[in-house]
């Protein structure tokens, strides 16, 4: 007795055993689809991330191909030319049961962010189960019962290949809800719309500049990071409503080009550029594309609109100085700042400073921590002072500050110990200032990273750099991935920091378990950078 595969292959038997395979490769490539969205559906980050991964990306589709295959010998061994539709749904049952034990696996693995069954993810589904089951239909016809048994060998491309597929659809759908965001704008000429980009702090500049301008205005911003052309389309869809006077975008960048997108669908008439540097290098490839872009936001603002920038004392200064229009510079220099900030005073409880403009000069006093927070305050009391409002408004805004989740962000716990939560992201200069505000903090300090990513070529220098900042400032590092700590480890030591104070944890949960033993009443711990999922190392 033989086993007959072609006839597995043909007519209704074919197409059951070509849809169990395509709902199975559905089933096990959860991960994959995970990351393309965690990536926003662009296939070079994709790539890259499936290039972090090395085998582990490759493993669920293997895996399944080989039940499969198994499952496919095993029917030759005891069906033999028996009934095709007994041998299609003996291959077609341990694919499937394979697929959900993977599926599963995927599932206890912790993620900081969900795979999120957005409707694009549900097309993305569906376009793939198309895919898939033509594929394997059309390969099995043309070779055989094995060419579909090893179909899932390739799924990190097939996934990619059904992205690409569904890009056209998703653009026309994208497209559409655009327009209707910029018919709903334009029917609210009254409406004053700011823009706020740059590398790093514009999310916390867009919360501290609505907390301000509520204060006399009734004022919209884009939540959380809604910073993508789609986030905040359908933030005016759903959230903007006729009595708003101020809308606040966040716009944010990856490639050179995204800002001016965001423009088209935002035309603010204020801009606001809070700090330029190399972040998503990996990207971007080098610091002249990324500066391009940010200004991409002052040059669409009209003649008669206004540009607000952060003195960083470089690339943002050197920008505002090339600038034409009318324009604000905000920072900590009364010689050359429309808005400074003087006699700062930091402590575990927030900040006291005096905000200058003019000849004004006002107490204020919040709850935020550090110079970098004071810094894009005195940022966004220039757009207010620009907009009308007065010192004393100001100041009750600033009194009113809560801290940004995840940045700085004070956090006290009932066994004495003080966390300082900076974890949404980190750059080199944001960090530095993390870890001033840690010096002010009495006790032993503990700092838990796993350092920077997304900096392209310069990543192992940076982190070098970040390790040696790291040593002025903590008295016990926790250090997150067994790889990516090694550039940390090095900078630590550089630095002269004691090597019995450096541990290495394999993952932000076992560097958790890990401050069990070692922190105590009395320490303040500083959470710097949480990465992504697809910049884990499990």
């Amino acid at each position: 007795m033989t086993f007959d595969a072609s006839s597995v292959c043909r007519g209704g038997p074919g197409w059951l055993l070509s849809a169990a395979i395509a709902v199975s490769c559905l089933l096990a490539g959860r991960s994959l689809i995970h990351w393309f969205q965690l990536e926003s559906y662009q296939h070079p980050g994709y790539f890259r991330t499936l290039r972090r991964h090395g085998v582990f990306a490759w493993l669920p589709g293997a895996a399944l191909a080989a039940v499969c295959m198994l499952a496919g010998a095993g029917m030759l061994l005891a069906a033999g030319n028996g009934s095709p539709w007994l041998i299609a749904a003996g291959v077609s049952l341990p694919s499937v049961g394979a697929a959900l034990l993977i599926r599963a696996r995927s599932l206890k693995v912790k993620a900081k962010k969900q795979l999120v069954y957005t409707p694009r993810i549900r097309r993305l589904y569906a376009v793939a189960f198309v895919l898939y089951l033509l594929l394997i239909r059309g390969g099995s016809e043309a070779a055989g019962f094995f060419a579909a048994a090893a179909f899932p060998v390739a799924l990190p491309l097939w996934t990619a290949l059904a992205g690409l597929l569904a890009w056209p659809i998703e653009k026309a759908i994208s497209e559409a809800y655009f327009r209707d965001a910029q018919r709903i704008l334009r029917e609210h000429p009254d409406l004053i719309r700011i823009g706020i980009t740059g590398s790093w702090g514009k999310t916390s500049v867009k919360f501290i500049l609505g907390t301000l301008l509520e204060q006399r205005f009734p004022t919209l911003i884009t939540p959380a990071s809604f910073n993508t052309p789609m986030g905040v389309t359908r933030i005016i869809r759903t959230k903007l409503e006729p009595g708003h006077r101020i809308f606040v975008a966040e716009m944010g960048a990856r490639h050179v080009g995204d800002i001016r997108e965001m423009c088209r669908l935002v035309h603010p008439e204020i801009g606001v550029l809070t700090s330029v540097g190399p972040q998503h290098l990996d990207t971007f490839k080098t610091q002249e594309r990324i500066t391009r872009t940010k200004y991409e936001l002052m040059e669409a603002i009209p003649e008669d609109g206004k540009c607000f920038f952060a003195d960083d004392e470089g690339i943002v200064l050197e920008l505002y100085r090339k600038t034409e229009k009318e324009k604000y510079l905000a920072g900590l220099h009364p010689e050359r700042d429309d808005t400074w900030a003087e006699q700062m005073s930091f402590s575990p409880e927030g900040s006291r400073f005096i905000l200058c403009h003019g000849e004004e000069r006002i107490p204020c006093e919040t709850e935020m921590l550090g110079e970098l927070n004071v810094r894009n305050i005195v940022l966004c009391a220039q757009i207010c002072f620009s907009l009308g409002m007065t010192g004393q408004e100001i100041a009750r805004g600033i009194r009113a500050l809560k801290s940004v989740e995840h940045r700085l962000q004070l956090i006290r716990n009932p066994g004495g110990i003080t966390v300082i939560d900076d974890a949404f992201n980190s750059n080199i200069r944001g960090a530095k200032q993390a870890f001033e505000t840690l010096k002010e903090f009495p006790g032993r300090r503990i700092i838990v990273t796993p350092g920077m990513v997304e900096l392209g070529d310069r990543e192992e220098e940076m982190n070098r750099e970040f390790g040696r900042a790291m040593a002025e400032a903590c008295d016990t590092a926790v250090l997150v991935g067994k790889k990516r700590s090694i550039p940390l480890s090095e900078g630590l030591r550089e630095g002269g920091f004691p090597e019995e104070n450096i541990h290495v944890a394999d993952s932000l949960a076992a560097a958790a378990e890990l401050l069990k033993t070692l922190a105590g009443s009395g320490d303040t711990i500083l959470f710097e950078n949480d990465l992504p999922d697809n910049y884990s190392e499990e």
